[in-house]
């Protein structure tokens, strides 16, 4: 779309469910959960440098989070595992950058990514930000994840990887594990996403909104 000369900056993005989301003032009532899904399976992990057929989505990275999570702290609630998923939520809007392009951008960035997520956390009744523990488990399950994508999917070797990403930990590969290291379909991703979603949200509110 291209602006019409003279007239403001355009700064907001409509979305397929008809919502119009402003990226510097992001209201929670304009953000739906169908249109979180749909962006997060388009949008590729490690600018798209990852075997396989399809693209490793961040939708399919966010639910390998979730269940890192719960491997590091099997008696998570419902509620701290819904603001797991939701970690990476703003990329639907501003897209997945790489770390070191971040670092470059510096601190804009950051500012409208953290805005956007915290309409996102309040639009589903959680607190703007988590608190410190869940911040601090939610990095530590992104970081092991990340170490897992990249020797399984983005080209590092082992010893590279861990200078980058850390330590696994106690956390070690299994069938379960392997099953979000293997790229989706756009689809797939998309209603897996969905289908989380929706049993959190109904585990702790009742029946998903």
């Amino acid at each position: 779309m291209v602006d019409v000369p003279g007239a403001p900056p355009r700064a907001w993005q409509r979305m397929l469910s008809g919502r119009r989301l402003d990226l510097l003032d992001p209201s929670p009532l304009d953000i739906e959960i169908e249109d979180i899904a749909h962006g997060l399976a388009r949008v590729a992990r490690w600018n798209g440098q990852t075997h396989g057929a399809h693209p490793y989505s961040v939708a399919q990275h966010s639910l390998l989070v979730d269940h890192v999570a719960g491997l590091i702290e099997p008696g998570l609630s419902a509620e701290a595992r819904l603001s797991v998923l939701l970690h990476d939520a703003p990329e639907y809007v501003v897209g997945d950058l790489i770390s070191p392009f971040k670092a470059v951008l510096g601190g804009n960035y950051k500012d409208i990514e953290h805005r956007l997520l915290a309409a996102i956390r309040l639009r589903y009744s959680l607190s703007a930000e988590p608190d410190a523990d869940l911040t601090a488990l939610t990095k530590q399950a992104d970081r092991i994840s990340a170490r897992f994508e990249a020797t399984r999917l983005a080209g590092f070797a082992e010893r590279e990887a861990r200078r980058y990403f850390g330590t696994l930990g106690r956390i070690k590969a299994n069938d379960a594990l392997e099953t979000y290291l293997d790229p989706w379909p756009t689809e797939v991703a998309q209603s897996r996403f969905l289908e989380r979603f929706a049993t959190l949200d109904a585990a702790r509110t009742g029946p998903a909104r």
